[in-house]
């Protein structure tokens, strides 16, 4: 199997037509179709569906796509990244993120990619996950950190680390100190969630439901500083992933069980836009930075169950 297969399935997979995938990829419409072949025989599996009418994908080429997806993405970037560590970049990119991100994450990675390249321009917005799903399938954004959106086409989502959203609390809270906290001990409990507006939200609504939890949820609001602010104000708690919080802060973080709430951020691209060599070169940096950051976040702590 060679590079050039998985590119060519990949275009007749979201083409879903023989002769649109091979203006895609710059070939004959024979080329194509011998080369899709050639990786069915290899794979021992057929990974389309023929008929006069139409086109479509089996079950194998269903499975095979993410995968051919994130594996052609892994490279590309590693060629961008090699031409940009030999060349003085220059240029202007576009980047989105989510409120939780841009507190510690999104502001030490762009400190820390200008420090390296002083010429780059660099915007930072801040949206909704199903905002940024939009924005860069328009064009209006070049990449983001971001949460995997429900409607993945015309994207790509690479996964960067797990996020684990944590109870946070003011040192005189009752809960404070605590190495853990059940989910079905936040029963009753006074809290200030993010609005329905955030997937945080929902993700919590469905681990409350799990454990069958209904916390007495008494304020709500659509802003991180927000959230922070009204705990220290009301000694009310509230739960936000670890990233939410600066780092030094004076709260204190304890750790959710039964069920752990985690999710998966990851950087977003359009999945038919050339990844620039300074986008490539910021992505690196800011997977160093996100994992710099866990790690000083959760120093000292005991690792999670494993049941």
């Amino acid at each position: 199997m060679e590079l050039r297969h998985l590119r060519y399935f990949v275009a007749l997979a979201e083409r879903l037509n023989f002769t649109e995938a091979a203006k895609q990829v710059h070939v004959t419409q024979p080329t194509l179709s011998h080369q899709i072949k050639q990786l069915e025989n290899e794979l021992g599996k057929p990974l389309f569906e023929r008929s006069e009418r139409r086109l479509r994908m089996t079950s194998a080429g269903e499975l095979l796509l993410p995968k051919a997806l994130e594996a052609l993405g892994t490279i590309d970037s590693g060629i961008a990244l090699l031409k940009a560590s030999t060349t003085d970049l220059t240029g202007h990119i576009r980047i989105a993120t989510t409120p939780t991100f841009n507190i510690t994450v999104v502001p030490h990675a762009v400190a820390r990619y200008i420090e390296q390249h002083a010429a780059i321009k660099i915007t930072v917005e801040e949206f909704t996950s199903e905002e940024i799903a939009e924005k860069i399938r328009e064009g209006a954004l070049d990449m983001a950190i971001a949460y995997r959106p429900k409607e993945s086409n015309g994207l790509l989502f690479e996964p960067l680390c797990n996020e684990e959203l944590v109870l946070i609390v003011r040192k005189d809270h009752a809960l404070a100190g605590r190495k853990r906290v059940r989910m079905i001990e936040l029963h009753r409990r006074d809290l200030i969630l993010p609005t329905t507006r955030f997937a945080t939200r929902h993700l919590l609504q469905e681990a409350f439901e799990s454990a069958g939890a209904q916390p007495n949820v008494i304020i709500e609001s659509g802003t991180i500083a927000s959230l922070l602010n009204l705990v220290v104000e009301t000694g009310a708690a509230t739960i936000l992933s670890r990233y939410a919080l600066p780092l030094n802060s004076e709260f204190q973080m304890v750790p959710i069980e039964s069920p752990r709430p985690v999710r998966t951020p990851g950087l977003v691209w359009a999945q038919h836009k050339e990844r620039l060599p300074i986008e490539v070169a910021f992505a690196s940096v800011l997977r160093s930075v996100t994992n710099s950051i866990l790690l000083e976040k959760t120093k000292g702590e005991s690792p999670p169950p494993t049941t």
